[in-house]
């Protein structure tokens, strides 16, 4: 058998050398739909569902993504609020620590008012009494050294305690009564002046 080119050429005619021959095409589409029938059948369903978990996958980390995105914006908000709530809270003690600093020092300087007011007025009681005691003092020890003067220029004794009381009073009593008028004539004098 020759072959089909030498057939051709044997008749003559000229062959196109870019066209195969029939049975050549016949042949190749052959193997063609069959290879497009197992890659229709088999390969593109399988690549199909790979793409297709593929795609699922993403879009499930996607919605992952977005959902993790939204906790974490809620977080962030709640946070926030707390943050917030935490610096007012702190705001609030802080203001309320000076407001209780300030009544205790207020308490403080109150009491400590109070108690420079009673020591003032013990010291003042005190030394009232230590006054009226050296007055006492002073009156029996001026007393004693009037009659003793007495007694030395009259050259006379003075026996009787109820006429050395009489006559110590009246000596003191003329003594206080020019100091009453000269504190009676000070204040007059000072009002004068100014």
């Amino acid at each position: 058998m020759l072959p089909y080119s030498a057939l051709l050429a044997a008749e003559g005619e000229a062959q196109n050398p870019l066209l195969p021959a029939i049975y050549d095409i016949v042949w190749s589409i052959i193997p063609f739909a069959l290879v497009l029938l197992l890659f229709w059948r088999v390969i593109l369903p399988r690549l199909q569902k790979v793409l297709d978990e593929r795609s699922n996958a993403i879009e499930g980390g996607i919605e992952d993504a977005q959902s993790a995105q939204k906790e974490a914006q809620e977080a962030l908000e709640k946070y926030t609020k707390l943050l917030a709530d935490a610096r007012d809270e702190a705001a609030s003690i802080r203001d309320e620590a000076r407001s209780e600093g300030q009544s205790i020092l207020k308490e403080m300087r109150e009491q400590a008012e109070a108690d420079a007011e009673r020591i003032a007025q013990n010291a003042q009681a005190q030394i009232e009494a230590e006054r009226q005691a050296a007055l006492v003092s002073l009156r029996k020890e001026v007393g004693s050294l009037a009659l003793d003067l007495a007694g030395a220029v009259v050259r006379d004794q003075l026996g009787q305690d109820k006429k050395a009381k009489a006559v110590v009073d009246s000596m003191l009593a003329d003594l206080e009564s020019p100091k009453k008028k000269a504190a009676a004539k000070k204040p007059a004098t000072r009002k004068s002046t100014k």
